[in-house]
């Protein structure tokens, strides 16, 4: 893959107008569009079919989690959208679940691990055991084991879950900051071409852009940044 096909863009936007215009901004730069809880409650999942008709890639972050009878069959109806990648929190059994639902779909599924907005305090609070280091590892380990497509981690984690999943589970990593921008309520983040020479293989991007100056010319700032890597 080009650096073109591992730039997720996230639509962290209010309203599918806003978002159909940030499109229209970004053209043929972008071709992957991230769709979270913000503008999927605003009309964003038919939006979502949308672009998938229009050719862009779609990765829906719903970070499922249910009994396993409600999680088969929200599975079900994504893998009829047509988009891309699917998150869901990496529990073993809600992964099991979700990987059985979409067997002989074209559907990336991706466990969620420890979210890139919470730090060791946090998960104290949350009421776990272990160190967010710790937890990205295990997790990594059970979403490997009940066969998911990938995982979502931080770029600080993403070369230590490389050497757990291989070379063929996708490592996505959200928290992507170009040097020098703010980091917003991120507290787990790393630049573009580090996260890549880290093991990443899909970069989440949605702030540095969508609320650039320019997002079309900080896209095309991040995409050559990645592929001085690549």
């Amino acid at each position: 893959m080009n650096a073109r096909d591992r730039l997720i863009v996230g639509l962290d936007i209010p309203t599918t107008a806003e978002a159909e215009k940030m499109v229209a901004t970004l053209g043929d730069t972008v071709s992957f569009y991230k769709i979270g809880y913000q503008l999927a409650f605003a009309g964003g999942l038919e939006f979502a079919r949308d672009l998938v008709k229009d050719g862009k890639q779609v990765f829906l972050d719903m970070k499922l989690l249910d009994i396993d009878n409600t999680v088969a069959k929200g599975v079900e109806n994504i893998v009829k959208m047509g988009v891309t990648m699917l998150t869901l929190h990496a529990y073993p059994k809600a992964m099991r679940a979700a990987v059985a639902a979409a067997k002989g779909s074209d559907l990336c599924l991706l466990a969620v691990t420890v979210l890139t907005s919470m730090d060791e305090a946090d998960l104290t609070d949350a009421g776990y055991e272990y160190d967010p280091h710790t937890l990205v590892l295990r997790r990594a380990e059970q979403a490997l084991a009940a066969g998911m497509g990938g995982i979502v981690c931080s770029a600080e984690e993403a070369s230590a879950v490389r050497k757990i999943v291989g070379t063929t589970m996708a490592v996505v990593t959200p928290g992507i900051r170009p040097a020098g921008s703010d980091v917003g309520d991120q507290k787990r983040v790393m630049t573009p071409a580090d996260a890549l020479r880290a093991g990443s293989s899909h970069l989440v991007v949605a702030r540095p852009i969508v609320k650039a100056p320019d997002p079309k010319a900080a896209a095309e700032a991040i995409l050559a940044e990645m592929q001085s890597v690549l």
